[in-house]
């Protein structure tokens, strides 16, 4: 579970970042988790969009996505979202957990 301080450290760090994949209309399917943990185990923090299109708000995708990833919601804006998950063998972000 993040702090409130180490939430914000992650916001200001994803506010440099560019979104890397979408939520549309085909949904949560399983591919798009498989390609959400690949890169949450390289990057750590990832940004995520949901398009007008989709059956899910951006807090509901965010949500489902952590779930199934193990990873952290940090920020739900508009129609973006930000996760989070520590990689225990090769960290990319410093922060204190």
């Amino acid at each position: 579970m993040l702090t409130s301080k180490q939430r914000s450290i992650l916001r200001g760090i994803a506010s440099t970042y560019d979104t890397i994949f979408q939520v549309g209309k085909g949904g949560i399917q399983d591919t798009l988790i498989a390609q959400v943990n690949d890169a949450l185990r390289a990057r750590e923090l990832i940004k995520l969009r949901v398009l007008d299109n989709s059956p899910y708000t951006a807090r509901e995708a965010a949500e489902e996505i952590a779930e199934k990833t193990g990873s952290e919601v940090v920020q739900v804006i508009g129609t973006r979202f930000v996760l989070f998950k520590r990689n225990p063998k090769d960290p990319v972000i410093e922060i204190k957990l």
